[in-house]
């Protein structure tokens, strides 16, 4: 006979599953007389437990298990017979007071995957960024590693961009103090903004010694909010102003950066390579962010409540293990899934979208496109060799550049379909950096 399937709603289904209780019975005594060659009680040497005493003291916990067990099997029976992509994991209930007192009933309720339906891919529109690296490109980058090893000397003109201070302050709201508005030895350097306006404005022209009172009106939505909003009056001592002092571009720079020869023309072709490697990663970015933009907009699906769940569950475990890392105790590090519905749901659409795109036409990663991204990733490295045979030693490691040449697949496969436009793009404004420093 088969098993009638209910349809609750677009995506929820339902089923009652019978089973016989002999069939638990039989099972369960099979398991309790296995149980008892091993089980040790005290008094007793193992394998000379009565058979009642293993039944009375495992007993009910081996028949829950059998129950289960039987339980998954029909269950999955019944979905292989009538070829359900079941998503997430089904909600099994009892039936109380069976009509027929020889078997065991359940009702069964699930989701399934949603059809997905795509429409005219070539109605899509897609801008693709040209870019080419310029020798100003390669300048900036230069002049971004002469800051990473910028040393700084004492000086005794005011202070201007660029200089380094080390600094005294305290402010008083309303005459009282307030948390985080004082500071001994606090290190700043002037235009990286990373004060408010009115204090940089105030650090700018002190020279070691000097000292300045100032007013500076929080924002309103300022993060602190004991402070959001209100004016402070700040006292502001320079104690130390130093001069940055950055690296001349020559031999003993270029070996600072791995090019044993020391010619600056080859330190200028790496950082160009590694331009490239950073270009055709960006450009592919803006594309699959198209890509996946203009699916999501164009295939209506309904979604699973369950796979939401789940994903909202793990965003939030991981949400919670961050702030555990940083320091956060108690209430303070767990976040409730709630948080993460709206997110976790656009993930599960665009996995099922992107899963069925994938499934239709055959656009699975391969084991070449695999090797072939993670060789290119590597050469940055000192020694590529080395870090793609880190990866194939553990194939789980393999899992972020699947994923890459899955989305370059789908990217490919919907871009030679879709209308796509090239729009010439400066490098800078590709990754989102100012053209000049």
């Amino acid at each position: 006979m088969s098993t009638v399937i209910e349809q609750v709603s677009n995506l929820e289904r339902r089923f009652t599953l019978a089973i016989p209780v002999d069939r638990i019975d039989a099972e369960t005594e099979t398991r309790i007389k296995r149980l008892a060659r091993t089980v040790k009680m005290p008094g007793f040497r193992p394998g000379k437990v009565p058979m009642k005493m293993v039944a009375s003291t495992y007993g009910p916990q081996v028949r829950s298990e059998v129950l289960s067990d039987e339980v998954n099997k029909s269950f999955g029976e019944v979905v292989d017979t009538n070829r359900l992509r079941v998503a997430g994991y089904p909600r099994i209930e009892s039936l109380p007071n069976p009509a027929d007192k020889s078997k065991f009933e359940f009702v069964a309720t699930f989701e399934v995957f949603p059809e997905v339906a795509f429409g005219d891919l070539s109605g899509m529109v897609v801008e693709r960024p040209v870019v080419e690296i310029t020798e100003a490109d390669v300048d900036r980058t230069i002049e971004t590693l002469r800051k990473q090893r910028v040393r700084y000397e004492a000086k005794t003109d005011p202070s201007a961009d660029g200089d380094r201070l080390i600094v005294d302050f305290k402010g008083v709201i309303d005459g009282v103090e307030f948390q985080g508005g004082s500071a001994s030895d606090f290190t700043m350097v002037l235009g990286e903004r990373r004060m408010l306006p009115e204090f940089e404005a105030a650090a700018h022209g002190l020279k070691k010694g000097d000292s300045k009172t100032f007013d500076l009106a929080f924002p309103a939505d300022y993060f602190g909010k004991d402070v959001a909003g209100k004016t402070a009056n700040f006292t502001l001592t320079a104690k130390d102003v130093a001069a940055a002092v950055l690296p001349v571009v020559d031999a003993e720079f270029a070996k600072a950066f791995g090019v044993a020869s020391g010619e600056v023309a080859e330190l200028r072709a790496e950082v160009k390579g590694n331009l490239e490697l950073e270009r055709k990663r960006r450009v592919f970015q803006a594309l699959r962010d198209q890509v996946f933009k203009a699916l999501r907009n164009q295939v209506v699906i309904d979604i699973p409540r369950a796979l939401v769940a789940a994903e909202a569950e793990r965003m939030a475990q991981s949400a919670s293990q961050e702030l555990q890392s940083r320091g956060s105790k108690g209430e303070a590090a767990q976040v409730s899934p709630s948080t993460f519905e709206p997110a976790a749901t656009e993930r599960v659409a665009m996995g099922l979208i992107v899963g069925e795109l994938v499934r239709a036409n055959a656009l699975q990663a391969t084991p070449e496109q695999v090797r072939a991204l993670l060789a290119e990733q590597a050469q940055s490295y000192e020694k590529p060799e080395q870090v793609v045979a880190w990866y194939y030693q553990d194939t789980k490691r393999l899992g972020e550049f699947e994923a890459i040449a899955l989305e370059q697949n789908v990217v490919d496969f919907v871009t030679k379909t879709a209308k796509v436009t090239d729009k010439p793009t400066a490098f800078s404004d590709l990754i989102g950096q100012p053209s000049a420093q």
